[in-house]
């Protein structure tokens, strides 16, 4: 009996662990890692660890442990605005831009504040696809720890503008069929009607919609239809 009073309780903790975790997340704002300062990564795992006792907590009261989660969101969510309205209290808690190669010349002493060595950097930089100094006008590293590349201006690649060109302008992509279900809204958006799918499927020789796996419209207007199969390749392509 005991054992299911451990397992019951277990199961609410963790519940309102989870859906007290969930609403203060949306509350923060949604971010990638790479995002993430140094404060966001510390207050994150702080959190995670908080939710992490109250799932797993079978004593006490669950009010002290909620009240920390859902302090340190707020606190977390009132630097977030702190540093939207202040320039200088931003910079303190989220550090700078540090600039470490510009114009063919190392900043040895940003260097040393970022704790990275020579090694490192060109590592960075290779990470990135520059396996050559000569193709970087300037490198900058930012706050949150990721490495900016400016190309010098003949190793960047070329862009409509260069070759004076004008191109039509771009939309994304519209998905009309997704696993044999036809997406009306999204078909209305790019200005079609059923009857136009229904041609273009017959046009291109295509199933009906239940049989169509993805369909997709792009800016011209044209229909991108793929299929599926349930067999397997008999080898790995990319061994």
């Amino acid at each position: 009996m005991d054992i299911l009073t451990d397992i019951l309780k277990v199961t609410l903790a963790s519940t309102v662990s989870l859906i007290a975790l969930f609403f203060l997340t949306k509350l923060m704002g949604n971010r990638q890692i790479a995002q993430l300062s140094m404060f966001d990564y510390i207050n994150g795992i702080t959190i995670g660890s908080i939710a992490a006792e109250i799932a797993t907590t079978l004593e006490g009261n669950l009010l002290k442990p909620l009240t920390a989660l859902i302090l340190y969101c707020v606190i977390s969510t009132l630097i977030s605005v702190i540093n939207g309205k202040s320039l200088r209290l931003r910079r303190f808690l989220t550090g700078e831009s540090l600039v470490l190669f510009d114009k063919g010349i190392f900043y040895r002493r940003n260097l040393k504040r970022a704790r990275l060595d020579l090694s490192e950097f060109l590592f960075l930089l290779r990470n990135q696809g520059y396996f050559h100094l000569q193709e970087v006008e300037t490198a900058i590293l930012e706050s949150n720890g990721q490495l900016s590349i400016l190309p010098t201006a003949t190793a960047r690649p070329a862009t409509p503008s260069d070759l004076e060109l004008t191109p039509p302008r771009e939309r994304p992509e519209l998905t009309v069929i997704l696993d044999g279900t036809l997406l009306r809204d999204n078909l209305k958006a790019t200005g079609n009607d059923e009857t136009w799918l229904q041609k273009q499927l017959h046009r291109q020789k295509m199933p009906p919609i239940r049989d169509v796996f993805l369909a997709t419209c792009d800016s011209q207007n044209t229909l991108h239809v793929y299929l599926k199969t349930n067999k397997g390749t008999k080898r790995d392509l990319f061994e």
